[in-house]
């Protein structure tokens, strides 16, 4: 369930404030508080407490400044949110070093890259990004993603079709990891208790004979390493479709 939506404030003002930023004067001190510094509060507050923190007053509260000082820079809460969404796609230095690489170890990076994207800002999981504004950031990646796919012989939407795939992919195991994270977290029984206190039920279960495929799981079945395990699994599979699809496009 999403809590919030990108786009949903002044956009021609977001888009503003991402490609130039705020104008800064050339006389007198330099402010104490700047537009990268009341971003950079946001996602830090968003990643600590998530999406449903998000406001103007906490914000300010995080950085020690009055909440009408942060008008000066940012409209409100959601022309902020889209800088937030801008501010952490900001592209790492390695991206650089994947340039022109082969394009299943790139959409391998990428993939990786995106699932550590949304551990790192779990609250992304809670924001709807359907109308998305494309920022600085977002292009660059979106440029990145597209120039992995040049020569394979694809048309525009085959090469958008393998990207949201990919992402749709590993966004929704993020999704996995980060709910059960916060069911852990939350939850007044630990792992061992919570799944103890379904022994009972499921002792009769496994008498009754009516499932031998689930009890015949092996025991490391559901564990951390599982995780990272499916992960690696499923991009080698999805990779494998992809290349499978690449080759019909090229022998067609």
């Amino acid at each position: 369930m999403t809590s919030a939506h990108s786009g949903r404030g002044d956009i021609s003002r977001s888009l503003e404030l991402m490609w130039r930023g705020r104008e800064r004067s050339t006389r007198g001190p330099k402010p104490g508080l700047t537009l990268e510094r009341i971003v950079e509060a946001a996602v830090e507050l968003a990643d600590r407490d998530g999406i449903a923190a998000l406001s103007m007053r906490n914000v300010a509260a995080a950085l020690g400044v009055g909440t009408m000082s942060l008008y000066r820079y940012v409209p409100g809460k959601s022309e902020l949110l889209d800088l937030m969404l801008d501010h952490v796609e900001a592209p790492g230095d390695d991206l650089a070093e994947w340039r022109g690489r082969e394009w299943r170890a790139t959409l391998e990076f990428i993939g990786r890259n995106t699932y550590q994207l949304y551990l790192r800002h779990p609250w992304l999981l809670q924001v709807n990004r359907a109308r998305p504004l494309l920022g600085p950031n977002a292009l660059t990646n979106f440029e990145f993603a597209l120039s992995a796919l040049d020569d394979l012989g694809l048309t525009s939407r085959e090469k958008i079709g393998l990207i949201t795939t990919l992402d749709a992919y590993v966004s929704g195991l993020a999704r996995q990891h980060v709910l059960t994270a916060q069911a852990n977290e939350d939850a007044e029984l630990s792992q061992e208790e919570f799944w103890a206190a379904q022994g009972p039920v499921m002792e009769l279960a496994l008498a009754s004979g009516a499932y031998p495929r689930v009890f015949a799981l092996e025991d490391d079945t559901f564990t951390q390493e599982s995780v990272e395990y499916g992960l690696d699994f499923g991009l080698a599979l999805l990779l494998d479709g992809f290349a499978a699809f690449v080759a019909a496009r090229r022998s067609a």
